[in-house]
C-alpha cells in the first residue's frame, strides 16, 4: 500500500505550476506565531521545567494550560515537529523535545483510550523525524497501554471511563484517531495483535456507527459482556441524531488512515462516502467551513468549527493520494477549504500565539464555544505541510 503512495513523478506530472512563495508565507505565518505562543508560555513558567501544553483561549483571552494527561497536550509539541520537519532548524527541534518530553509518563495511563492524540501526535513525530530510539520505545509502551482497553466480546477499544450511570461501553468516533499508533507499533515489533485490534475497532465502528446517509452518532454504548448496542448518542452535537462537525471529520480522518494502513477498500469507500456527505450537505457554507454541528436549529446564525475544519481539509489529501482516480477532484477541494481557512487566522502575534480562530469543543457544554483550540492548529499545519510535500515530492508523507 505504502508503495501506492510513492508515486512522485505521476502527480507531479498533474501540476501546472507550484506556487511556492504563497507556502512559504503560509509557514512564515505559523513559526511567527509559535514563535510568539512559546514566549507566552516562557513568561507563565518563568523559566521552570515545562509541565503543562496549550489548549485553547478563554473567553477572556487568557491561555488554558493543561498537563499531561489531558488529550490535548500532544498537539502543541506535534505542531513544534511540524515545522522542525519543514525547516530543518535545531530550534524547532530542541522546542519540540522541551515539549514532548512532559508527556513521557503517559505511555503506562491505561485510564484513557487518548494514547494516539496524546503520544503518536508528539513522540511519534518526534521519532519520525529523529529517528530517536527513545521515542521508539515509548511509543510501542504507548501502544501496548491502549490495547488494555480492548474488549474482545465488544470488538472495541473502550474510550470513556466517566459517566458510567449513562454508559457501560462507551466508544467515540473519535477513536478512530488513535488507530494509527497501534498500526505503527504493528510494523515497528511485528506482533499481530496490534493490528488485530486496530482492524476490529475499525470494523466495529464501521457496522454501528453509521446511519444510512453516512453520518456518524458520537458515542455507541455496548454492553460488555455481549458486545449489544444498548444506545447511540451525540454528546458533544446538538441532538442525539444530528450530525456533529467533529465527529464527521474524525471518521474521515480515520477510514483513510486504515485504508492507507490495510489495503482494504471497505475503508476507502466508507471515507468517500464520508466526505461525500460533508461536501453535499446543504447546510455546509459556501466557504466549506461548518457549523459546529451540521443540524444545529439556529444556522446560520451558529458557531463555525474551524477544527473540523482543519482536520477535514489534512484529510482530504490523503484521500486524493489514495483515491487517484479522483485526485483532482480532491484535491482542488482541499486547496479550496485550506485557502479560505486564512479568512480565520489569528492576528499575527496575538490571541496567544495561536493559528486559528473560531473553533468550537462543546457547544452543549459551553465549553469552547468560538475559540481558538490547539488541534485545529495541529491539523491546519499538517495540512499546510501535506500540501508542501504533495507538490514538490508527490508524497504527503
Amino acid at each position: 500500500m505504502k508503495k501506492k503512495l510513492v508515486i512522485g513523478i505521476v502527480l507531479l506530472s498533474l501540476f501546472t505550476a507550484c506556487n511556492s512563495g504563497e507556502s512559504v508565507s503560509d509557514f512564515d505565518f505559523a513559526a511567527s506565531q509559535l514563535k510568539y505562543a512559546l514566549k507566552q508560555i516562557d513568561a507563565l513558567e518563568k523559566g521552570n521545567t515545562p509541565v503543562s501544553n496549550p489548549r485553547n483561549l478563554e473567553p477572556d483571552g487568557s491561555l488554558h494550560m493543561v498537563p499531561p494527561g489531558d488529550w490535548t497536550s500532544g498537539f502543541f509539541p506535534g505542531e513544534l515537529w511540524y515545522m522542525y520537519a519543514v525547516t530543518s532548524d535545531d530550534f524547532w527541534c530542541k522546542q519540540a523535545r522541551r515539549r514532548t518530553e512532559i508527556l513521557e509518563g503517559q505511555k503506562l495511563n491505561g485510564g484513557t483510550h487518548d494514547m494516539g492524540f496524546k503520544m503518536y501526535c508528539s513522540y511519534g513525530n518526534g521519532y519520525r523525524y529523529t529517528r530517536d530510539t527513545s521515542y521508539k520505545r515509548i511509543l510501542i509502551e504507548s501502544a501496548r497501554t491502549l490495547l488494555t482497553r480492548f474488549n474482545e466480546k465488544v470488538g472495541c477499544i473502550r474510550s470513556w471511563d466517566h459517566n458510567r450511570d449513562k454508559w457501560q461501553f462507551p466508544v467515540i468516533i473519535d477513536n478512530m484517531m488513535n488507530l494509527e499508533l497501534l498500526f505503527w507499533a504493528f510494523h515497528a515489533t511485528h506482533d499481530s495483535t496490534f493490528w488485530h485490534v486496530a482492524v476490529t475497532h475499525a470494523n466495529t465502528t464501521l457496522k454501528n456507527h453509521f446511519r444510512s446517509d453516512n453520518s456518524s452518532y458520537h458515542v455507541i454504548d455496548y454492553d460488555p459482556a455481549t458486545g449489544e448496542v444498548l444506545n447511540r448518542h451525540t454528546h458533544q452535537g446538538y441532538a442525539h441524531e444530528s450530525a456533529w462537525a467533529h465527529g464527521q471529520a474524525w471518521g474521515l480522518y480515520g477510514y483513510i488512515v486504515c485504508f492507507r494502513e490495510t489495503g482494504n477498500r471497505v475503508y476507502l469507500d466508507q471515507a468517500k462516502r464520508i466526505a461525500e456527505y460533508i461536501f453535499n450537505h446543504p447546510n455546509l457554507p459556501e466557504d466549506l467551513i461548518p457549523y459546529w454541528d451540521y443540524n444545529a436549529p439556529g444556522i446560520p446564525d451558529e458557531p463555525r468549527d474551524v477544527s473540523a475544519a482543519a482536520i477535514t481539509v489534512s484529510a482530504l489529501y490523503e484521500l486524493a493520494v489514495c483515491d487517484f482516480q479522483n485526485f483532482d477532484k480532491h484535491k482542488a477541494l482541499a486547496d479550496r477549504m485550506l485557502e479560505n481557512l486564512k479568512a480565520y487566522r489569528a492576528r499575527p502575534e496575538q490571541d496567544q500565539g495561536f493559528l486559528l480562530l473560531h473553533s468550537t469543543g462543546s457547544k452543549p457544554h459551553d465549553s469552547e464555544v468560538d475559540v481558538p483550540i490547539v488541534y485545529a492548529d495541529y491539523y491546519y499545519l499538517e495540512a499546510l505541510l501535506r500540501k508542501k510535500n504533495l507538490e514538490e515530492r508527490g508524497v504527503i508523507h
